[in-house]
């Protein structure tokens, strides 16, 4: 099928324009189901939280999405639970048995020195492919916007591959306000500072979805995103949908607008 003005996307493995679904406990069937229609339009299946370690068949579940061109990690939560327990060992031993492709290092629910952070992103990129997320998972708990840059980057440096920027699956805290929008002034210091291909942006809504493909395009990297959404966001990516049908259709298209009321 052609149709004119479409952005170009990467074919898979992809470095930009990146996919990360949010798998919070799908049954084998419901992956397989998931596979079959957006398998390919998936980079990354995360494994959201401490679901890993609850659901059954997760090592099947790894393996299903691995044969299927989709890369594998566990919610950075699950790192965190065995860090503040002084249990890395064990964590290796239990990625090491999935066999997972990626890991999640994350701080976003206890305190850590940022340079510790930094040990653990330069001793698991040895042997994976490391994802940091930076901010907090409580609106009460404040991350200076002075810093989130220079986290990031101190985190590329020590070895990640893409730094994750922090919202959670509600899309209410880390890089959005309250209600869900973005925070302008936070992003926009951070695109100063942090290539936009090295940052994964946790998106689980629309509006959010919609805001960053206006700003970056379709090769915004977007993470968290609900596994029923990942189709609806591919047609956002490419203007196949309202909120994003103009953005990339040449000028001498835009007087087909709909005029908005006042």
């Amino acid at each position: 099928m052609e149709l004119s003005y479409l952005p170009v996307r990467e074919d898979k493995p992809r470095s930009t324009g990146i996919t990360m679904m949010m798998d919070k406990g799908l049954s084998l069937g419901q992956v397989r189901e998931l596979i079959s229609v957006a398998g390919h339009l998936i980079d990354y299946a995360k494994l959201g939280f401490g679901t890993s370690f609850v659901c059954k068949y997760s090592k099947e579940k790894v393996k299903l999405y691995q044969d299927n061109g989709i890369k594998v990690f566990l919610g950075g939560t699950l790192f965190e639970a065995y860090s503040v327990r002084n249990m890395i060992e064990g964590y290796k031993k239990f990625i090491d048995d999935l066999k997972v492709d990626a890991i999640e290092i994350s701080d976003g629910s206890i305190k850590m020195d940022h340079e510790k952070k930094c040990e653990y992103i330069r001793a698991f990129a040895k042997d994976y492919i490391v994802l940091s997320e930076v901010g907090a998972k409580e609106d009460e708990i404040f991350t200076d916007p002075e810093k989130w840059a220079e986290y990031m980057q101190s985190e590329l440096d020590a070895g990640s591959r893409y730094v994750i920027a922090e919202a959670r699956e509600s899309g209410t805290v880390g890089i959005y306000n309250k209600d869900g929008t973005v925070d302008i002034y936070l992003i926009n210091d951070i695109l100063k500072k942090i290539p936009s291909k090295q940052i994964i942006w946790e998106a689980p809504l629309k509006q959010q979805q919609a805001w960053f493909i206006k700003l970056i395009g379709a090769k915004a990297n977007l993470g968290n995103i609900n596994p029923y959404d990942v189709i609806p966001l591919e047609t956002l990516r490419l203007g196949l949908r309202g909120d994003t049908f103009f953005e990339f259709l040449p000028e001498e298209y835009q007087k087909f607008k709909l005029k908005k009321k006042k």
